[in-house]
């Protein structure tokens, strides 16, 4: 992960009551999972929902189904409201897949950050949209899209603790968190080798423990820091410049990889992202 609101109201009661965590569990019926190619261009959509062929025989559309999958808790990327899975990569996902032809975004499912790869590997999702950071590691496994948004990472310490870090090399000797299989993770056991690392499954259990002194530091993406911040007891010490670019994640052998590239392209060219990115982000 390398991961203010319509509602600050809301999502600010929700996140101090129960973090920005949870997730829908969803499958697909259709599409990259159970075969089709989603369409070929052989086929034109009339407005009676048939499609015509150059023979003039009438036929239903074929459209392709994308399972989506995610890792909640990474708000204003995904979290819960309620009930409801939202965020940022929520709404972008669904625009992306809007602007595609011959496809449809299939229902959610949700793990655990780590689990996503091998989720995507073994055909149980077909798409990763989760705040995840392109990578050489990661692209040996799968493929990405063009990226979609660039953040650093951020040292979060709490706001009435005497433990002030200025650099990495201040946090060795510490009890430093971070979650499972993310950059801060890696920044961790990479750059401050003399740290007691701590790992989690998510950062609404990591910013938990820090605020109740299990850990003194805990490393995320910045975005998601500076949202932790506004809502807990916890602030940013210091800003690590990594220059990350999220990706959405895709199998290798993957039909859609440049569809999905076209769609997120649309969305950027009509102003949708921008709209999405004022919601999430108070870019008013």
């Amino acid at each position: 992960m390398d991961r203010k609101f319509e509602s600050d109201i809301d999502r600010r009661s929700y996140l101090k009551l129960v973090g920005a965590g949870g997730a829908v569990g969803m499958m697909g019926t259709a599409g990259c999972l159970g075969g089709g190619d989603g369409g070929d261009g052989e086929t034109t959509t009339t407005e009676g929902g048939e499609t015509g062929t150059e023979g003039g025989e009438t036929t239903d559309m074929e459209v392709t189904e994308i399972v989506p999958g995610t890792a909640p808790g990474f708000a204003p990327f995904e979290f819960k409201e309620g009930d409801e899975l939202v965020g940022f990569d929520i709404d972008l996902t669904t625009a992306v897949v809007e602007n595609m032809e011959g496809y449809e975004l299939g229902e959610w499912k949700e793990f655990e950050f780590s689990s996503l790869i091998p989720a995507l590997t073994s055909e149980n999702i077909d798409l990763i949209a989760a705040a995840m950071t392109i990578n050489d590691e990661r692209k040996q496994t799968i493929s990405f899209s063009d990226p979609y948004y660039e953040a650093d990472q951020s040292v979060l310490v709490r706001t009435d603790g005497e433990f002030s870090p200025g650099s990495l090399d201040d946090l060795n000797g510490h009890p430093v968190g971070a979650q499972k299989g993310t950059t801060g993770e890696s920044i961790v056991q990479e750059q401050v080798p003399d740290a007691t690392y701590r790992a989690y499954d998510n950062y609404v259990l990591a910013v938990r423990d820090l605020e109740n002194g299990n850990v003194d530091a805990v490393v995320l993406d910045k975005p998601v820091a500076e949202n932790f911040a506004s809502q807990s007891a916890v602030e940013v010490a210091f800003v690590e410049e990594t220059g990350e670019k999220y990706g959405l994640g895709m199998r290798q052998d993957s039909e859609f990889i440049d569809a999905l590239n076209e769609g997120l392209a649309a969305v950027k060219e009509d102003g949708t992202y921008e709209e999405i990115v004022n919601k999430w982000f108070g870019q008013e």
